[in-house]
């Protein structure tokens, strides 16, 4: 098998491109440190200097976004990629699973 094919086979087998985030909190370890990409809606946020986090909800839960890219304004409907993080901490506070985030689009 040629190099290129064997890397893009192996990015396809751990990215779980249109996860919800219910499927995520009930089976952190199943997407554990895998790259995810979920839709929802921003209900908090919490940014300084370009960096910070918010909490994104589907239908089907609710999950905290670690971001060094910006971070969406509360109410905007937005699709995240980035790896999955379990027993996130943040300021010395547990948060749980969280996404850290590689990238967003506001819809």
């Amino acid at each position: 098998m040629k190099p290129a094919l064997l890397a893009l086979s192996a990015l396809l087998l751990t990215a779980c491109a249109g996860a919800r985030i219910g499927q995520i909190n009930a089976d952190p370890s199943r997407y554990a440190n895998r790259v995810v990409t979920v839709s929802g809606h921003v209900t908090n946020s919490v940014g300084v200097l370009g960096t910070g986090g918010y909490q994104l909800e589907d239908e089907t839960g609710r999950i905290y976004v670690l971001s060094r890219t910006g971070v969406p304004s509360r109410g905007s409907r937005v699709r995240v990629t980035g790896t999955v993080t379990p027993g996130a901490t943040v300021l010395g506070s547990a948060l749980g699973v969280a996404i850290r985030e590689d990238h967003h689009t506001v819809k």
